[in-house]
């Protein structure tokens, strides 16, 4: 599929989906955000894409937030409209694929930016990289999950105050918060991103897609994540790469995943 707003390429397992606005810094617009969701789903649904990386193009922003120019006039309605629709179409989208999704955070990660990379199940982040949530300071929130995962990542605490102040962190504080796992040199990101994918790419698909259910399931409204964790526990039982996985453990060779 040919895209306007983003690229999207493959390889040994990895698709990259770059967001490739430079001259908005990569901002987020709708038309953004639905080749997004198209780009996602497509990686998700490809039998050979083990690990989806989320990258900004450039080298000033991973996304420097939402264009306002789209909702400046909007009013309640259209308001809840506008993030009600993001978050079905690729915040949550994301939070929730069955492949794990990495987001190399190159730049400034602000507003929608922050939000897409908190969708992603984990982040690596370039030491020029800068974070925030500046919303209040336009007269309205954070629409795109970032209320609810930004405490889920850093602590109340301190999503409160960086809400409340809009203002941005670096990216070792980040890193010292949760926010981030690792921060490396620009030049570093794109292959330690790819060196984490490879690692993820050895184990089995299915018992990670496992994984990912549980895991999220402990930040959902009346879900119970444990009862989440042992019937996706269960459920690995019946496949065919914990066979692979136990008999090669048990014969002391590499496990070869079927994916199944």
């Amino acid at each position: 599929m040919t895209y306007e707003n983003i690229l999207s390429d493959y390889q040994n397992g990895i698709t990259t989906i770059t967001i490739n606005r430079p001259s908005k810094l990569n901002a987020l617009n709708k038309a953004t955000i639905e080749e997004l969701h198209e780009a996602f789903k497509a990686a998700n649904n490809d039998n050979e894409t083990k690990v989806i990386i989320i990258t900004g193009s450039g080298e000033k922003a991973f996304v420097a937030g939402a264009d306002i120019s789209e909702f400046a006039n909007f009013n309640i309605e259209n308001g809840g409209k506008l993030a009600a629709k993001g978050q079905e179409l690729l915040f949550d989208f994301v939070e929730h694929l069955s492949t794990p999704v990495i987001a190399a955070v190159n730049g400034f990660a602000l507003g929608g930016g922050l939000e897409l990379a908190m969708a992603a199940h984990f982040r690596v982040a370039s030491d020029n990289a800068k974070m925030g949530l500046p919303e209040v300071s336009l007269g309205v929130i954070p629409g795109y999950g970032g209320t609810q995962r930004l405490p889920q990542l850093v602590g109340k605490g301190r999503a409160m105050e960086m809400i409340m102040t809009a203002g941005m962190i670096d990216a070792n504080t980040a890193k010292d918060y949760g926010l981030v796992n690792h921060v490396v040199t620009q030049e570093e990101l794109i292959p330690l991103t790819k060196k984490i994918a490879s690692k993820i790419i050895r184990n089995s698909t299915v018992a990670i897609s496992k994984a990912i259910k549980a895991v999220n399931a402990n930040y959902q409204d009346g879900v119970n994540g444990y009862e989440t964790e042992i019937k996706q526990f269960g459920d690995c039982f019946g496949t065919e790469d914990f066979k692979e996985g136990t008999t090669a453990f048990l014969e002391k060779r590499k496990a070869e995943f079927p994916g199944k």
